[in-house]
């Protein structure tokens, strides 16, 4: 039995918008860097990249699988998109029941093409479950909170989009947008295990794993990953690791053009146009889990704790206050950490302060401050990434949330006092 950091979502080059390097042996080798133990197979649908699958992972054992180098553990995984414009992500035993799954929707979907990594499927969520578990497979929604193609964004439970096959349906994925603080206010959400996944389409380690969960397996496989999710009171999930909600792009309510942020209040008295620039304004996350909250948020017994995280080059670069994350001076000191302590994990939470000074005492410090929890945020919206702020004491870090947030009510107030006749 052991702990395994699990990162399950990923999408390969044959889903738009994602990077040509995002292979497996490449992906095996960033992962190992991060500190990650398992990832997702990603997009088993697609002809292609299946074959790009059968061609560079074996089965190690029994259900187990692996990159030819036994770098990382794999384990089958897909995205889809049901008829109600709702994503879903499908974890499955091996390549045969992908196989199957896949002939069982023959003429519903698309699935061979370039760009159907996560095919658009024509059955309902309750008729791909159904097929899901035909084949020993498991389904939740997957970034279950973000506005255009989640469950929140389209219904209030997660038990309406499954209709009868909602009883069997254990796990949801909450995604960039949401940590179990967030999630746990719906009290609909209290009986879901919670999985957190990077759903990269990069695979370098501050895009691959920069949300994880921690599980307890005997084996990194499917049956003991069906295992943890579907027998809570066994408390096989251990940690939730991920960014913090407000750094996610819809955590705000704000326009889509320029990102003026709006209250909710104010967002429905404009008809959800903008007063800056005539834009649309999108509901934010957050304030979609308050219009569903009981007014708490109350955890379950089995839910593990959320450790918020910032990747690593993220904070090297704002400590070296260099512009952009792949510049050769960030990349070349965040390989110098994890040469120095093996993972970009062990690095970030692990490793004494004292032994990061001697690799560079500036990014130590800001290491220590994350550490530490003085880290506040610009909160994204509209769909614009949000920013931490990592500073570098507890009254420095006092000081900026009452700057920030301040900073933050003036503007809603002043963008919801202004009228499209003003504008």
């Amino acid at each position: 039995m052991g702990e395994f950091n699990c990162d399950l979502h990923f999408h390969g080059p044959y889903s738009t918008g994602v990077s040509k390097n995002m292979l497996i042996p490449i992906i095996a080798e960033q992962s190992k860097l991060k500190g990650l133990h398992v990832c997702g197979m990603a997009d088993m649908l697609q002809g292609t990249w299946f074959k790009h699958l059968k061609e560079n992972i074996i089965e190690v054992s029994n259900g187990i699988f692996a990159d030819k180098k036994e770098l990382m553990n794999f384990i089958p995984q897909v995205e889809v998109q049901c008829n109600k414009r709702i994503h879903h992500l499908i974890f499955l035993p091996d390549f045969g029941s992908a196989e199957t799954l896949k002939q069982s929707m023959d003429g519903s979907a698309i699935f061979d093409s370039w760009g159907c990594g996560r095919p658009v499927i024509r059955l309902s969520a309750e008729e791909i479950a159904e097929k899901v578990s035909n084949v020993g497979g498991i389904m939740g929604p997957a970034h279950a909170f973000t506005p255009y193609f989640s469950v929140y964004a389209h219904f209030d439970s997660v038990k309406e989009v499954y209709g009868a096959m909602g009883k069997e349906i254990k796990f949801m994925e909450l995604g960039l947008s949401a940590d179990t603080d967030f999630a746990d206010m719906i009290p609909g959400n209290r009986d879901y295990q919670f999985i957190t996944c990077s759903d990269s389409h990069s695979p370098w380690p501050y895009r691959i794993g920069r949300e994880f969960t921690r599980i307890e397996m005997k084996e990194p496989g499917f049956k003991e990953l069906k295992n943890a999710l579907e027998k809570k009171d066994e408390k096989k999930i251990k940690l939730n690791v991920g960014l913090d909600p407000r750094e996610g792009k819809y955590h705000l309510t704000a326009c889509n053009a320029c990102y003026a942020n709006y209250s909710l209040e104010d967002a429905e008295k404009l008809n959800w146009r903008c007063t800056q620039c005539r834009g649309s304004i999108k509901r934010g996350v957050r304030d979609r889990i308050e219009m569903l909250s009981d007014g708490e948020s109350k955890h379950p017994e089995f839910r593990p704790e959320y450790l918020y995280s910032v990747p690593l080059a993220e904070i090297i670069q704002i400590a070296l206050k260099v512009e952009g994350i792949n510049t050769k001076r960030v990349q070349g000191m965040w390989r110098e950490f994890v040469d120095r302590f093996g993972t970009e994990i062990n690095a970030l939470i692990d490793a004494p302060i004292e032994e990061l000074e001697k690799v560079d005492p500036t990014v130590a410090k800001k290491v220590n401050a994350f550490r530490k929890g003085w880290v506040h945020y610009l909160p994204g919206g509209g769909g614009n990434y949000g920013k931490p702020v990592i500073c570098d004491s507890q009254e420095e870090f006092e000081k900026k949330v009452n700057e920030i947030d301040k900073q933050i009510r003036e503007q809603q107030a002043s963008n919801g006092q202004k009228t499209l006749r003003e504008f």
